[in-house]
């Protein structure tokens, strides 16, 4: 289930709120938010970062972007000691009912690759196909992902690139009127401000939605692949208890510490 990730909203605030205090507390004590924003550079960086991308990426690839941007707002509640009590409860009724009577029991599964993995198991298929069949899924779904994640990647590689365009540009407008010192100041803007458009681009918003597309990808396929050590556990007819000490390893130190813990209580309150 995916819920609102706030983290993201909430680092992009902090980095913008930052720069703001870093303009208005400056030693001159003349810092002003009118100072820092520069049409022209603005042209240049967004105008050439969108160039960059179409010449980069067909229609298709860039349709997806949205989507992308989307989920880097969104995240999963995985519990991973509710995804392993399922497989122990799935494993108890296929020894006790047989592996038919699972199929019945599927209605109050909500992830559709369990649903999956469990059917190919009660039709039967042997347990070398239905990993490979399943984790032929994982594959493609790292695929779509690093396709996905690769138009953010390369956005933040272009923004620094068209920033040093845009220094570049500003540069030689000055050097082109060093006899007019009233035009000095607006084409300095023009060539450090497109620099800090870029770069603040790549390094606030690009490259750290990329990277944590990444650890979503790492942290998905993790557990797709306790669900296929589930689903492989369930159709072999593996002792439940066997098979949650196999899944409960999987599980990070922290939450088997946890887990010790509340058992330890158990224990001693009888």
């Amino acid at each position: 289930m995916k819920k609102i990730d706030l983290l993201t909203p909430i680092g992009i605030f902090i980095g913008l709120t930052a720069l703001l205090a870093a303009i208005y507390t400056n030693a001159a004590g003349s810092g002003e938010l009118t100072d820092f924003i520069q049409v022209a550079s603005m042209f240049i960086v967004l105008g050439g970062l969108t160039a960059a991308m179409l010449i980069n990426f067909s229609i298709s690839n860039l349709r997806v972007l949205p989507k992308v941007i989307k989920e880097t707002f969104q995240t999963k509640d995985l519990n991973l000691q509710e995804l392993i009590d399922t497989f122990v409860s799935l494993s108890s009724r296929a020894r006790r009912e047989g592996l038919l009577a699972l199929e019945a029991g599927l209605e109050d599964v909500e992830d559709p690759f369990i649903k999956k993995g469990v059917l190919l198991a009660v039709d039967g298929i042997e347990p070398d196909i239905i990993k490979d069949i399943m984790m032929a899924e994982v594959v493609a779904m790292e695929e779509r992902h690093r396709k996905g994640r690769y138009i953010l990647e390369k956005a933040g590689e272009y923004a620094p690139a068209w920033g040093m365009i845009g220094t570049l540009v500003g540069l030689v407008l000055m050097l082109q009127n060093l006899n007019d010192p009233a035009t000095l100041g607006p084409n300095m803007a023009i060539a450090l401000l497109t620099t800090l458009y870029g770069t603040l681009l790549a390094n606030l918003v690009f490259n750290p939605m990329a990277n944590k597309l990444a650890l979503s990808t790492e942290e998905e396929v993790f557990v797709k692949q306790i669900v296929v050590e589930g689903v492989i556990g369930v159709q072999s007819g593996q002792n439940p208890k066997i098979l949650e000490e196999k899944l409960s390893a999987f599980l990070p130190n922290h939450v088997k510490t946890e887990e010790e813990e509340v058992l330890e209580e158990k224990v001693v309150n009888g």
